[in-house]
């Protein structure tokens, strides 16, 4: 009797909830400390979006001594975030075997802002005048403003991260991330900056993407799949009610505030940074070769990558395309 009890209950294991046993670990480092700026992955988490579709996803911090692709490549993490465009490209020209797979901003943060001052309404009024920028920028989207607003490098001041140069110079004007220095400058000095959103003006890279290895693709592609599915659906989530994502948020960075994350999802919303251009028309994530051969031509023309550069090795746009279920 004992032997046919063992017996019956051994037959009776493939009737348990597979999920549970089956889940696949997925580690996936962010770009920087927690923060709105990845508050769809957290809401994912957060309502259990991953575990429902099989996946035992960890979220690890990124931070300045943080290197994602470097991370990725050597194994210490399955997917990460790509903050920009370039990030992708260069992997591509250094031959990492790493693509991104959605892009949640459709528009680059990346911005310039200025004193209130009544001779700054747009990009081309700065051409000129003094802008700080840092060493990276001066690679990065300066050679595009030089392309289209005629920028020159004598305009160049160096820029190191310390807001007390612009904030004592009503003159001054200076690189900033859409999310962070505007909202630093307000606390600090007391006045609101000119904000100017590069994109707003044509500039075409895209941020806040998900790198995944080119190994995890060709031999777990229903695990990207689904991780692709339900950072969609979180971010969606996310940008109706952050609550759930930025109590995980909060958790991990713990010096993080309520002001700060208030702030950043108000202007990731009011600047349709997710939803607009391949985000409104194909769905939240999306990517379009078109707006990578864009990019691509943009900065190749600019000295920035070679031609014939096979760049479409940066993407895998396989994975998107879906629709935009709600939030319009």
């Amino acid at each position: 009797m004992i032997r046919r009890r063992a017996f019956l209950a051994s037959a009776m294991l493939p009737l348990l909830p597979r999920s549970a046993a089956a889940a696949t670990t997925i580690r996936f480092v962010t770009d920087w400390k927690a923060q709105a700026e990845h508050g769809g992955f957290y809401q994912a988490l957060a309502d259990g979006l991953y575990a429902k579709r099989g996946l035992d996803v960890k979220i690890i911090q990124g931070g300045p001594d943080v290197n994602v692709p470097q991370l990725l490549a050597g194994g210490a993490a399955d997917f990460g975030m790509g903050s920009n465009s370039f990030i992708c490209l260069n992997m591509v020209r250094t031959g990492v075997p790493l693509r991104a797979v959605m892009a949640i901003f459709q528009k680059d943060p990346q911005v310039l802002i200025s004193h209130p001052r009544r001779d700054i309404n747009s990009l081309a009024d700065m051409r000129g005048k003094p802008i700080l920028i840092s060493a990276a920028t001066m690679s990065a989207f300066w050679p595009w403003l030089r392309a289209k607003f005629g920028f020159s490098d004598t305009q160049i001041r160096k820029y190191t991260y310390n807001l007390a140069p612009f904030i004592t110079d009503p003159n001054a004007i200076q690189e900033g991330y859409l999310t962070s220095e505007p909202f630093t400058v307000q606390q600090q000095a007391h006045f609101t900056p000119k904000i100017f959103l590069l994109s707003d003006y044509g500039y075409p890279g895209y941020a806040n993407m998900v790198l995944v290895p080119q190994k995890w693709i060709d031999t777990n592609r229903k695990a990207v799949q689904l991780f692709v599915d339900a950072t969609r659906d979180g971010w969606l989530m996310y940008l109706e009610n952050p609550a759930k994502g930025n109590a995980l948020i909060k958790r991990d960075n713990p010096d993080i505030t309520d002001a700060i994350l208030n702030q950043a999802w108000d202007k990731m919303k009011r600047y349709e940074l997710l939803i607009s251009g391949d985000g409104r028309a194909f769905g939240l994530g999306s990517m379009t070769d078109g707006q990578w051969k864009l990019f691509y031509d943009t900065m190749a023309s600019e000295g920035l990558y070679p031609k014939g550069l096979d760049y479409k090795k940066a993407y895998d746009l396989s994975f998107g395309r879906a629709t935009l279920q709600k939030y319009q």
